[in-house]
């Protein structure tokens, strides 16, 4: 088959090493399917690929095995997965419209974690629907505490979920459990003062273990939903890195709004002869400066008044160039 590889793999299907064969990438944003769209997945699987399924390190699924001619066939076929997912699309049974951005990746949340802060798939559905098609390469991921399940400092845009914790005295029996595992397992913000805790302001991340362990419920989570936002961390050959600390205590309307921006500012810096169009942001901002970037993403933004940013970022990493030297 004459196949454009370009516009292959911008429906969401795979370069297969196998002659004559691709793979069906399907989005699964936030990591969460029901089990009726996935039986629909497997039908798919069995009757057009070679019955195999791959789940990716970004938590979509491929399915293995597909015959290149009958990739229009199986586009049509993934229109009830498409729309039960609530994903965009540009034409109703051509399948997605776009690769560039991947899936995005969620924890658990708080349906299910003691420790979230917040529900993590419903903020990443509500991003992908906003960014969602495009082929520009951006990567986003959600966790729900700072213990980071989801990795989301390797992504372009992580999201951490924060509380600030509320306290109530007369709740409070001084037994010190969440001093203790403050101490053990967080950041150590918490101390006993005349048998009541008192909590160091500048040093607690947010991430809700003293309202996990609190027998009494003295610990509570705040009613407001705070994000920390990171940005640019990134995998690959060149210069991989993990990404630092933007904004702590973000409210979800200012990082929705930074990450759209983010695609405008792709837009007018990304390198007109980048492969396919894609082009790492990290790799622009390192052209452009973090100021430009920060003017750019930062545009129309009304951040909560409690809310802390870094006016200075500063990206770690080894650079490898032709000379073989390290950096």
């Amino acid at each position: 088959m004459d196949i454009n590889v370009k516009e292959l793999k911008k429906n969401a299907f795979r370069y297969s090493k196998v002659r004559g064969e691709t793979a069906s990438r399907i989005r699964i944003t936030g990591g969460k399917i029901n089990a009726k769209v996935m039986r629909q997945v497997a039908e798919i699987a069995e009757e057009y690929g070679d019955g195999t399924i791959f789940i990716t390190n970004r938590q979509g699924i491929e399915l293995l095995g597909i015959p290149m001619e009958k990739m229009g066939e199986v586009n049509e076929k993934l229109q009830p997965i498409i729309d039960a997912m609530g994903t965009n699309q540009e034409e109703r049974g051509k399948g997605y419209s776009a690769s560039g951005t991947r899936n995005i990746v969620a924890c658990p949340g708080e349906e299910l974690c003691p420790f979230a802060c917040y529900d993590t798939t419903a903020f990443a559905r509500k991003v992908e629907h906003e960014i969602f098609p495009n082929n520009r390469h951006v990567k986003v991921a959600f966790t729900g505490c700072s213990n980071d399940c989801a990795k989301v400092r390797m992504d372009d845009f992580g999201i951490i979920g924060m509380t600030e914790p509320q306290y109530d005295p007369d709740r409070c029996i001084g037994c010190g459990q969440c001093v203790k595992y403050c101490e053990k397992r967080s950041v150590g913000a918490l101390r006993l003062v005349n048998n009541k805790v008192v909590r160091d302001t500048d040093l607690c991340i947010g991430c809700g273990v003293c309202v996990t362990y609190c027998p009494t419920r003295a610990w509570t989570r705040s009613k407001e939903r705070y994000f920390r936002l990171t940005l640019l961390g990134r995998t690959g050959k060149k210069n991989p890195r993990l990404a630092e600390d933007f904004i702590r205590w973000a409210d979800e309307e200012s990082i929705t709004k930074i990450i759209k921006n983010a695609y405008a500012y792709v837009e007018e810096y990304i390198d007109p002869h980048a492969v396919e169009g894609k082009e790492h942001i990290g790799y622009i901002v390192d052209r452009t400066g973090f100021e430009e970037f920060y003017k750019w993403i930062m545009k129309d933004v009304q951040l909560p008044e409690k809310a802390e940013v870094s006016s200075h970022m500063y990206w770690g990493g080894k650079w490898y160039d032709r000379s073989n030297e390290l950096k």
